[in-house]
């Protein structure tokens, strides 16, 4: 008799996951958990907190949504709260466990905890598999020690590449054992709702809807909106979290193509799931280098870390009323467009002057999208340590504000003017006067 235990992570879906679909035709019984570590070392080290009140409901609801799909299949969903290698020990030790799978996860703290267990448990079988990428690692034409320093000639050597078709619906699962008792009910935080829906069964709910209008056909016009209906395509909370699969949305964005035609702008939502894909990759082959203030180029940066700005960042009380409403979204929501996201980085960074890891732990902590590859290489990217090949990106915000809010109703309607305050300047020496 073979017992698997099943890790989710970032893959909290039923359909389409590559991983939990071995696992579950290697053993005859079967445990699917997931081990929600609220607070990663980064945040806590970058002066943040747990979680947001936002994220932390809308990873609730995705829990609780895995569940209602595993159930369909006579299988539950366990959620534990503890440290990872604990838990899955505790696992191990009382249902005499002998097999154990999860999904290749980009993360190089993910990286680490596999091998760890790998070595502490050589008599248990691991099966892993990639659940959340558009290539197998035996497609790239590179090895990931030679992957390309810019998305460019990545996205040239791989565009063209065979993309394989969702997997075929998964019907059953193997049982859950009967000494096992019932999972309780996740827990939804209180006095929260929001726009967003979580789940495997509303990521297909979405990406109908969204492929049933003609948006994808004008996306390359929107993307670059503050808000709006539809001026995005509003996937990333289910990629991040993995209640949709990139080759599910790619599946669905080829279908739309063959009947309403192909243009610049459906081949521009192809670009920016190559551009998650390069992301992917670019964490899979830097590891802990992601999180180094030199970045993957150890280019030295000439900027530190002051509290007062970064709290007023934070708390949306900068000289910049664009930024400070952009920031109030985000404290509010979870959510920030991708144009919002690069203006208030490059605020950070650039006038500022601050730690960009200070920032991109600050959207770990908060955004319900957050994906650890494309959040931390994106942060890269804007302080010039990243994939940019031009060293970095400073954005003009007053041509910003200009140029996506002129008549300042994003501004309004996010108060950005309220409580609106200078920064702290320097003398020669740099000290904060």
């Amino acid at each position: 008799m073979r017992l698997g235990l099943f890790i989710f992570d970032n893959d909290c879906r039923v359909q389409d996951n590559t991983a939990l679909k071995q696992l579950a035709g290697q053993v005859d019984q079967l445990i699917c958990v997931y081990i929600n570590q609220t607070t990663s070392p980064f945040v806590q080290h970058f002066s943040q907190t747990k979680i947001s009140l936002a994220k932390q409901a809308y990873l609730n609801q995705t829990l609780s949504e895995l569940n209602l799909s595993l159930n369909q299949l006579g299988q539950q969903l366990f959620v534990e709260h503890s440290r990872f290698e604990q838990q899955v020990a505790l696992y191990i030790q009382h249902y005499r466990i002998t097999d154990i799978g999860r999904s290749v996860h980009p993360g190089s703290d993910e990286a680490k905890q596999w091998l760890a267990l790998q070595l502490a448990y050589p008599q248990i079988r691991f099966h892993s598999a990639s659940s959340n990428s558009l290539f197998e690692q035996q497609q790239l034409p590179f090895d990931l020690s030679n992957l390309p320093t810019s998305f460019t000639p990545f996205r040239k050597q791989v565009e063209e590449l065979a993309i394989a078709e969702p997997l075929a619906t998964l019907r059953q699962l193997p049982k859950v054992p009967s000494n096992l008792s019932p999972a309780p009910l996740i827990k939804q935080p209180e006095h929260h709702s929001s726009d967003f829906q979580a789940g495997e069964q509303a990521a297909c709910n979405h990406l109908e809807h969204y492929f049933s209008t003609t948006a994808a056909s004008h996306y390359k016009q929107t993307r670059n909106a503050l808000s709006g209906e539809l001026f995005s395509t509003g996937f990333s909370p289910f990629l991040a979290h993995g209640a949709a699969s990139p080759r599910q949305v790619l599946q669905a964005l080829r279908n739309y193509e063959a009947k309403h035609g192909a243009n610049e702008s459906s081949y521009w939502i192809y670009f920016e799931l190559l551009w998650r894909e390069y992301f992917y990759w670019y964490a899979r082959a830097h590891g802990s280098k992601l999180f180094s203030f030199s970045g993957v180029n150890g280019k030295t940066l000439h900027t530190s870390f002051y509290a007062q700005r970064f709290k007023q960042w934070c708390e949306g009380n900068t000289a910049y009323p664009l930024v400070n409403a952009l920031m109030h979204q985000l404290n509010s929501s979870g959510w920030m467009s991708n144009r919002g996201r690069q203006i208030v980085a490059s605020c950070l960074v650039n006038e500022l002057q601050l730690d960009w890891r200070y920032g991109a732990a600050y959207f770990e902590q908060r955004l319900i999208d957050y994906d650890v590859a494309s959040n931390w290489g994106n942060w890269q990217y804007i302080a010039g340590v990243g994939a940019d090949p031009r060293g970095g990106r400073h954005f003009d915000i007053d041509k910003q504000s200009k140029m996506f809010d002129p008549n300042k109703q994003f501004i309004k309607r996010w108060q950005g003017e309220l409580g609106s305050l200078p920064s702290d300047h320097t003398n020669m020496v740099d000290w904060p006067v």
